[in-house]
């Protein structure tokens, strides 16, 4: 039976019109019903003119066929379609999309390299559009809104958190400069980590931020004040955050947090994980922030930067984050706040139970954190002579060459 233009287009209105107010079932069951009354190429015409697959307005033809035999469907009750129905996202067609979007955000950040979504002014096409051309995958904006939900990023309104005054002129371009030679150290296999102390906790049962499960009506009793007990005293967490693989490595300080006990931590991470994970290096890159210990302007870090290269034979590739950004430190956010989160309402009641704490630190993303124990004495104010100076064997990089530089090995 030939059906005129007229009857295609007016069938055509119908399931206009009737779609937005039916669910999956329903649609697919007038497509069918629609493909029936057309005839022959029926399928076709619905498919065309509404645009669902083909498929699925079959599946709807069979539907109406079975109400009109009398057929009790197949479906399970409550259901509108079998259990694995409908078309696989995509996620499940490529596992690693979600991983390429990630990599896309992270590339496109601007005054931020780790605040991810709160700084790039990527749009949802965008990212869909550099995930075609970086890794000839075809995703829709669609997508890509539901993939930034799963990983747990959100629209947030803008937080009064920037630094007082004007950001530094050369901010975004030193957060370039550090991305770009990250990324060549990583792809050449070389260790790439960011340094910094965290801030010094009080041994002893003392109130910790936060909350721990425990049998209602019976909270952990703890003291009324947070003076430091002599005989425990604090403790200071230098932590070093391995970029390449994920992992973390605390030196926990018992003294004073100097750019010797800085250096100190280092080697430790240097000589107890990173020799044997990085067994072909020749360089490494370090990311720290501009102050204590690891300021650039005094002599201290430079020399004992230089001891590290002299101990290890490693080229010492370092850049420092540009004034008032050193919250944007990967440490930060990829290994001290875990640890706090680990050990949110615990007292640390004595430094094992800070060793443990941090120890059993773990991610669902896999980071794996080691910590040891420091007790050495490390003076304060100590002063760097003029012979000292002399042997720091320093390259200044050709761009902002304050905030990146290079220490080599002594020679000979």
């Amino acid at each position: 039976m030939s059906v005129s233009t007229e009857t295609k287009n007016a069938v055509t209105e119908l399931i206009t019109i009737m779609t937005p107010v039916l669910n999956e079932k329903q649609k697919r069951i007038l497509y069918g019903a629609a493909a029936k009354v057309l005839g022959h190429g029926g399928v076709t015409a619905v498919q065309k003119s509404v645009g669902p697959a083909k498929e699925t307005i079959i599946a709807g033809k069979k539907e109406i066929e079975k109400i009109q035999g009398s057929e009790s469907s197949d479906l399970p009750e409550g259901r509108i379609r079998r259990p694995g129905g409908g078309r696989k996202k995509a996620k499940d067609k490529n596992p690693l999309l979600y991983d390429y979007i990630e990599e896309i955000i992270e590339e496109s950040t601007y005054g931020s390299p780790v605040n991810i979504l709160k700084w790039t002014t990527l749009s949802l096409r965008d990212i869909a559009e550099q995930v075609k051309e970086k890794f000839d995958i075809e995703i829709s904006h669609n997508i890509v809104s539901r993939a930034l939900e799963e990983l747990g990023y959100s629209k947030q309104q803008n937080q009064k958190n920037l630094q007082v005054g004007e950001p530094h002129p050369d901010r975004n371009a030193q957060f370039c400069f550090i991305n770009n030679k990250a990324q060549e150290f990583i792809e050449a296999g070389d260790p790439v980590i960011s340094v910094d102390t965290k801030k010094k906790e009080l041994i002893g049962n003392f109130k910790n931020n936060g909350s721990e499960y425990r049998r209602e009506r019976d909270p952990r009793q703890v003291l009324d004040h947070d003076f430091a007990l002599p005989e425990l005293g604090k403790v200071a967490p230098y932590g070093v955050y391995v970029l390449n693989d994920n992992t973390g490595f605390v030196n926990l300080g018992t003294d004073h947090d100097t750019s010797e006990f800085a250096a100190e931590s280092i080697c430790r991470w240097w000589f107890t994980v990173g020799k044997n994970t990085f067994p072909n290096a020749k360089r490494i890159y370090i990311n720290s922030d501009g102050g204590g210990s690891n300021r650039p302007r005094g002599l201290q870090w430079k020399y004992q930067l230089q001891q590290i290269a002299d101990i290890t034979g490693l080229e010492i590739h370092m850049s420092h984050f540009p004034p008032g950004t050193s919250k944007w430190n990967k440490v930060e956010h990829r290994l001290f706040c875990y640890i706090t989160k680990n050990w949110q309402g615990k007292p640390l009641i004595d430094i094992e139970t800070v060793v443990n704490l941090i120890s059993s630190t773990t991610t669902k993303k896999g980071l794996k954190v080691k910590c040891v124990l420091d007790t050495n004495k490390y003076e304060l104010k100590q002063k760097i002579t003029d012979e000292q100076a002399n042997t720091i064997n320093l390259e200044e990089c050709d761009q902002f060459g304050k905030w990146n530089y290079i220490i080599l090995p002594a020679k000979g």
